[in-house]
């Protein structure tokens, strides 16, 4: 991933030297569950926690000649060493340390991810309760539905969010599992003892059947997850871009002193973060694909899946965790602006409340078919002529209307107050409050 979406905290977790680090801890630990077994000199271990080192630089230049980045690593730290380097990696295979670091780093990317997730969270409930009860237009189709309110809106991109965290949390427990298993998954040059104690030292699970690399499916769901929450991010740039544009101008994001919009036209305040968050939605899922085809790998093994992932896990950890802690800037400073809401939720002269006269009149007596067609009826003159009349007045003077429903019953129907009468209990079952 590209500088400019990418924040150091998850570039450090995709470092190379972070790679080896994790790298050299396996081949460390490895061998002091080795030497206790008495399966090589106790000397070893020793002499991979006081000497043992690496160089990226030396190792990349090791791996033009070796072809084979593993041996390169593994000749690097030798030189540091010494001679017992020889039992180093004794009885393991390259899927071993490679999986297995594998499975560090992403489970460092999910916890750095859902320490993201609980930034965001944090700020769509304050917002939710800031606009709990502010009313605005609900959209179907793009078109004015009902009434609803801010709040609520927030509520639910908040409910999903916490479904994301749910399914992060899983995933980066399916993902955490470590194999030193040897050639073809055996354990013919290499006791399961060592997996174990590899395991529990670096807070992974041992794969049950490793076959030599950690089966893909976990994989894929890692992906697949990152995927589903990109798509969250998404949905709710995309509600904040439209709620941006001109003719709705309901909420933006900020626009800082200085800012510019425009090249050309100096007015132009534009959603570019929400923006940016949707193409990079883009890439997370593109990358769900490969992560998919991955889990079909030939007989105990291949190497098919190394490619792709070497770009896929980077690129995605660290533009989900740019998207989210973007998303959490943008909540944290969205204008609101409940006035305009107001008005938008008036621009169609009160057809908001078609609903509540067509169950008036239902219960009035009259059939649901007769009641669409008179509420429908005076809702398209109103339609029509926006501006020149209102729903209301259009009720008023409808004799068929006024047959069945009084006046006074009228003007209760029309009233907001039965759009927010549940907001609470909408919040309780999202917040707890």
């Amino acid at each position: 991933m590209i500088p400019r979406y990418t924040r150091p905290e998850m570039a450090n977790i995709w470092s190379q030297d972070n790679k080896f680090r994790i790298m050299l801890e396996i081949a460390t630990l490895a061998a002091e569950k080795m030497a206790e077994l008495g399966h090589i000199p106790k000397s070893v271990p020793e002499s991979l926690r006081q000497k043992g080192a690496f160089n990226a630089a030396r190792i990349d230049e090791i791996e033009k000649e070796t072809k084979h980045d593993v041996i390169a690593f593994l000749t690097n730290v030798a030189e540091y060493v010494g001679d017992d380097a020889k039992f180093m990696h004794q009885g393991m295979t390259s899927s071993d340390v490679l999986d297995t670091a594998f499975a560090v780093q992403l489970s460092q990317s999910a916890e750095l991810m859902l320490k993201d997730l609980d930034a965001l969270l944090g700020a769509l409930k304050k917002r939710a309760l800031e606009h709990k009860d502010t009313l605005c237009i609900g959209r179907s189709h793009g078109i004015h539905a009902e009434p609803t309110t801010f709040g609520l809106k927030l509520a639910g991109h908040y409910a999903a969010f916490a479904r994301a965290k749910e399914r992060l949390i899983a995933a980066q427990k399916d993902i955490s599992t470590c194999a030193i298993s040897g050639a073809v998954g055996t354990f013919a040059t290499v006791d399961p003892r060592v997996e174990d104690y590899v395991a529990r030292q670096l807070g992974l699970t041992p794969e049950p059947v490793s076959t030599q690399v950690i089966p893909r499916d976990r994989h894929a769901m890692f992906f697949a997850t990152l995927g589903v929450i990109a798509s969250s991010i998404e949905n709710l740039a995309i509600e904040i871009r439209h709620l941006q544009r001109s003719e709705v101008r309901e909420a933006e994001e900020y626009f800082s002193p200085g800012q510019k919009g425009s090249s050309a036209m100096p007015h132009k305040r534009n959603p570019v973060l929400s923006e940016n968050l949707t193409g990079l939605a883009r890439i997370v899922r593109s990358n769900v694909m490969p992560a998919l085809e991955n889990v079909a790998l030939w007989h105990e093994r291949d190497i098919s899946h190394s490619s792709a992932e070497r770009v896929i896990a980077p690129d995605s950890c660290m533009a989900l965790d740019f998207s989210l802690v973007r998303l959490t800037g943008i909540i944290d400073r969205l204008l609101v602006y409940p006035q305009t809401m107001m008005a938008n939720l008036e621009r169609l002269g009160g057809l908001v409340f078609s609903q509540r006269v067509l169950l008036a009149l239902t219960q009035a007596g009259v059939s649901r078919e007769e009641s669409y067609a008179l509420v429908q009826r005076n809702a398209m003159k109103v339609w029509d002529q926006l501006g020149g009349t209102t729903f209301l007045d259009e009720r008023r003077t409808d004799p068929d209307v006024i047959a069945k429903l009084p006046q006074e019953d009228l003007s209760i129907i029309f009233d907001y107050t039965p759009y927010t009468a549940h907001c609470d209990t909408i919040f309780q079952r999202v917040f707890g409050v």
